[in-house]
């Protein structure tokens, strides 16, 4: 029998009491009340409610060994970029891999693989292969359906995905950014239960009141705490907190820790915060992780006040994971997987000539997912279209990394970049190559780094080169996740250097050709807007 003392953090009933838990074989067995208590706090473990693990570059077994120090001891985890690459094999391996470790991390069955047909995936993954992974691996939820159209316009097999969750009685995750009216609440009278894309407290507030669940995202690019959380003061038991992409430098600094304590600085009530941090996630996808009740799991944290709220040990099934900032999870050996075939490439595949010199561009906003659109006239040289570094215009290139095509090129606004390229396979949610550069033969070195690695995020300029490599599945590294936070970081801090003024270059970078988010997004087969669901 093992028992901590302290004060115990009844979220449901908020109160605060001094007292004793006692827990045998990784259940609580007992909680007594005391007169007094030893100056700490005890209280359930935060829960990520919706992240895509392989954002962090790291396989399940290592996020969870960063995850824990922040007192996280369960994510909600759509795998669906490894799906894009590798099918229904890389989420039998992100399942098998996470089980390697004593950390809860719950994953869904992905709805959109390939999120689009406008794109080249690695793979497909059917009706009938979700209503085989809910079978098997007892997932549990249908994670966010992209592909809001199609339920708008009834499509077969979107709704056929969102029945086969609905007849097992678990939830389906929403994706619907900017979408309101009444094309929102058709959308969610679907079925659709939870949103993490929106914008602003408006979009927020009109989902909620017809019956959606608002999951506060504050990842490596996008960040919309300071937009919605004031819903924690109106909607308590309707909002979760959640961080869609970290990426591992990220992570190192914090987690769900960081949210709890922004939203208790900005004045927001103790109780109501922990129940979006702790309680919420576990109760709307059914997780089997400890609340503080004798019977549960004895998943808990300890924290050292009620201001600061550091956390001084992680619990998980009874089992310390993190103690005094440092994880107690030991390092599992990943195996790499792949599906990477590209050849190398040469610069003047990347020429666009100049038939045209008034291009439709697109437009990056630092800190989120959405582009604009918008329409400039660039020079030209030797009949050929050139970046205009004074307007900061470059260009922007996908390289299809599955089969041999054309790359695609357009152009970019505000990226930053002064000289030299950047380049990443991390690229959602096909995860072809992508690369933005000052010039083809830039862009070209820095393709050819990530294409020689068969997988990595790397910077190049005509002086110096920089990679980190990912071989798993060209997403996810097999390295010891803190060394990969370090690598990552010389590696933003390189393309900062270089003149980039995003907050996270290479994070934004990734979402360049994620084409479910507007306005304007690049693929392997062309220049689409986001809101016409058209080439341009």
């Amino acid at each position: 029998m093992q028992s901590i003392n302290g004060y115990i953090i009844d979220i449901p009933n908020q109160q605060i009491i001094p007292g004793i838990i006692e827990f045998e074989n990784g259940v609580i067995s007992q909680i007594t009340h005391t007169k007094k208590a030893t100056d700490q706090y005890i209280l359930p473990g935060f829960v990520d409610a919706h992240v895509h693990v392989e954002s962090s570059m790291l396989p399940p077994a290592e996020f969870a060994r960063l995850a824990v120090v922040h007192g996280t001891v369960a994510t909600v985890s759509d795998p669906h970029e490894i799906a894009n690459v590798l099918g229904v094999a890389g989420i039998k391996y992100m399942i098998e891999n996470a089980a390697k470790t004593n950390f809860k991390c719950f994953f869904g069955a992905p709805s959109c693989v390939p999120a689009t047909t406008f794109e080249t995936a690695g793979a497909t993954v059917s009706a009938q292969d979700i209503e085989k992974l809910f079978k098997d691996y007892n997932l549990k939820y249908l994670a966010e359906m992209m592909n809001w159209p199609g339920v708008l316009q009834q499509n077969a097999e979107v709704i056929a995905k969102i029945k086969i969750a609905h007849q097992l009685g678990l939830p389906v995750d929403g994706h619907a950014p900017g979408l309101v009216g009444d094309d929102a609440i058709k959308y969610i009278n679907a079925g659709i239960s939870t949103d993490h894309e929106c914008f602003n407290a408006d979009e927020a507030i009109h989902k909620l009141k017809h019956g959606m669940k608002v999951i506060i995202r504050e990842g490596s690019a996008a960040q919309n705490f300071e937009e919605l959380y004031g819903l924690i003061f109106s909607y308590p038991d309707k909002t979760m907190f959640c961080s869609d992409d970290k990426h591992p430098d990220s992570l190192v600094e914090g987690h769900i820790n960081k949210l709890v304590k922004r939203a208790l600085a900005k004045g927001c009530d103790l109780f109501k915060v922990l129940q979006v941090a702790c309680i919420n996630p576990v109760r709307h996808y059914n997780l089997p992780v400890g609340l503080l009740n004798p019977g549960d799991a004895a998943d808990m944290i300890v924290v050292d006040s009620l201001m600061d709220f550091n956390i001084k040990q992680t619990f998980i099934n009874g089992e310390i994971v993190a103690e005094k900032g440092s994880s107690m999870l030991p390092k599992i050996k990943s195996q790499k997987v792949n599906n990477f075939t590209v050849q190398q490439i040469k610069a003047e595949e990347f020429n666009v000539p100049a038939y045209d010199r008034e291009q439709t561009i697109m437009v990056v906003q630092d800190k989120q997912l959405i582009t604009e659109k918008a329409n400039y006239e660039l020079p030209q040289d030797n009949g050929l279209l050139q970046p205009d570094l004074l307007q900061d215009i470059i260009k922007i290139v996908v390289v299809n990394r599955y089969a041999p095509a054309k790359p695609a090129v357009a152009f970019i606004k505000n990226f930053g970049l002064q000289k030299g390229a950047i380049a990443s396979s991390v690229a959602h949610d096909s995860h072809n190559i992508v690369a933005v550069g000052v010039s083809d033969e830039m862009l070209a070195k820095a393709v050819n780094l990530v294409i020689e690695n068969e997988g990595g995020v790397a910077a190049a300029t005509e002086d110096d080169n920089l990679i980190l490599p990912l071989p798993i599945a060209g997403l996810m590294s097999d390295a010891d996740g803190y060394e990969v936070a370090e690598k990552y970081a010389a590696l933003e801090a390189m393309a900062k250097k270089m003149g980039s003024q995003l907050s996270s270059p290479f994070m934004s970078l990734s979402f360049m050709a994620l084409l479910v988010i507007p306005k304007l997004k690049l693929s392997d087969k062309g220049l689409f807007d986001g809101e016409s669901f058209t080439f341009v």
